[in-house]
């Protein structure tokens, strides 16, 4: 099952029309936090069909509890930066005030010189997860998506301090559509693929995370509850800007496409009056 956040309500996506769902849930955040899981949805009656392009879709999950993202997990990324691949993961908290709708732009503070993309599958909790086994990940998530784990490279390297680099409002684009796991053809080798401008610059597969799926929410689990509708960013593939020194401009176009769910699309916009400033962790003057 594939579903939506609209202006009109929840809804699924069936043989590429939109079914509106009649359901007072706000958003599928809600549902995971009340159901723990999107199967009540399969259930609802539809009130109406309507072409896919005709909705306007919204955040999937409203603004998420937590958002968790790990760093360096993919050997082709790992390959690319010349760094062993780790022992640990490299895991962060973001803020999740930057999570965006599908399709919003993002703009990007004039302090900040190298805005990056991060093309990612983002894992979904259905239901809580402590201290969890491999074997108990899998059937406690609700879904995947798609997400663009926006990185200011430059923030990283003055500050050494990912959830600076990445918590910059809309920094953490999610959606358009989620996707139950029961629908994926593969889950151990879901795609993800970047574009910028039309331009394919990613492109790997889940089989090649250092530390897969169960292995990733595990680990992170024994450190921290996962609650219902908190989102996992399991880490980028190679090809991102910084392995090319190439960063994100004024009226780029980001798409990431992920097995099973609609392009999630990002456009940058770089105030044309912005000029770089010291971004540097000060006092501010009194």
């Amino acid at each position: 099952m594939q579903v939506v956040t609209t202006l009109a309500g929840l809804g699924r996506i069936e043989d590429g029309s939109l079914a509106l769902l009649d359901t007072a849930f706000p958003h599928v955040g809600a549902v995971l936090q009340q159901e723990g899981s999107l199967q009540c949805l399969t259930s609802c009656a539809v009130l109406r069909r309507i072409p896919l392009d005709e909705a306007t879709l919204t955040a999937p999950l409203g603004r998420p509890r937590a958002v968790w993202g790990v760093g360096l997990n993919y050997r082709s990324k790992a390959a690319r930066t010349g760094r062993g691949l780790p022992e640990q993961p490299i895991l962060y908290l973001a803020a999740s005030s930057g999570a965006s709708a599908p399709g919003a732009q993002v703009v990007i503070p004039e302090s900040v010189t190298e805005p990056d993309y991060e093309g990612e599958i983002a894992i979904v909790v259905g239901r809580r997860l402590y201290r969890a086994t491999e074997s108990e990940v899998w059937p406690a998530i609700a879904a995947i998506t798609a997400a663009n784990d926006m990185t200011a490279r430059d923030v990283m390297r003055t500050t050494g301090t990912p959830a600076l680099a990445k918590s910059y409002p809309g920094f953490t684009p999610l959606g358009p559509s989620l996707c139950t796991p029961d629908d994926l053809a593969d889950r151990d080798a879901i795609r993800v693929r970047t574009r910028v401008n039309g331009k394919l610059l990613q492109d790997d597969t889940s089989a090649g995370m250092i530390f897969p799926v169960p292995d990733l929410l595990s680990r992170l689990s024994w450190f921290a509850a996962l609650e219902p509708g908190d989102v996992v960013l399991t880490g980028t593939p190679a090809g991102t800007g910084q392995d090319r020194a190439c960063f994100l401009a004024d009226g780029d176009e980001v798409r990431v496409e992920v097995d099973g769910v609609l392009p999630l699309v990002t456009r940058i916009v770089r105030p044309s009056d912005a000029s770089p400033r010291d971004h540097r962790l000060t006092a501010p003057a009194s």
